[in-house]
């Protein structure tokens, strides 16, 4: 059971599923049960109020990168469920610096090149620190670990390998690709990390950070360079 909540200005998808990773009917239960959160990019209270709809809780945090629209929510989220356990905050180690102390100069460092630090100053709040930090190969709840650098240093996708899903941040969208002219981002890496992606299993659903769904096997087929 996948929730897609689309959130911000910059019209971020954010994913919210139970831990168990289950895409049918959850049956009903009393009381919350711990759930994962992908991409908190803003809009807080639609993700608090969905995740209460669901009966779940944010046991983990998990981050496809560190970029602002990816994140704002965050602290928000947290606070909320604050009585219902600690979430693991999960980012991938090269994108460590979006959190925690510090991370404001990074925002604004890259909203800035954008042309937006003003989105970054209007919703602020100081940025928790990770609890974990990821490495390609890693596992955290269901998932597998992608280190998928490219659009930032430490771009990750997160796959359910069983499902064939694959939660693919910025990396990939339907028919497009994260833009690399911010700091940090690479189009060569970018390359060798849409080169991994379309290697895998072409049955592969794909949930990205901004737009539709699309495959693996659709992706495939296109004329990328």
């Amino acid at each position: 059971m996948i929730n897609h909540i689309l959130v911000g200005a910059i019209a971020t998808n954010c994913w919210i599923l139970p831990a168990s990773a289950s895409n049918g009917p959850e049956p009903e239960k009393t009381e919350p049960q711990a759930g994962i959160v992908i991409d908190p990019g803003a809009d807080a209270p639609a993700i608090i109020a969905r995740l209460r709809r669901l009966n779940l809780w944010p046991r983990y945090i998990i981050l496809t990168h560190g970029h602002f629209d990816h994140i704002a929510a965050l602290p928000d989220v947290i606070k909320a469920f604050e009585g219902s356990g600690s979430p693991e905050i999960a980012i991938h180690r090269d994108d460590e610096n979006y959190l925690g102390p510090g991370a404001y100069e990074t925002h604004h460092r890259s909203f800035a090149a954008a042309g937006g630090a003003d989105y970054v100053d209007e919703f602020w709040q100081d940025q928790p620190a990770p609890t974990r930090l990821l490495a390609d190969g890693d596992t955290i709840g269901p998932f597998t670990v992608l280190h998928l650098p490219g659009h930032t240093p430490g771009s990750a996708g997160f796959l359910l390998e069983r499902e064939k899903i694959l939660f693919s941040g910025d990396t990939l969208f339907k028919a497009g690709v994260g833009r690399t002219d911010l700091p940090g981002g690479d189009w060569q890496v970018l390359q060798k990390s849409l080169d991994r992606l379309l290697a895998l299993d072409r049955a592969i659903t794909v949930y990205p950070g901004h737009g539709p769904l699309t495959s693996i096997e659709e992706e495939q087929a296109r004329d990328w360079f």
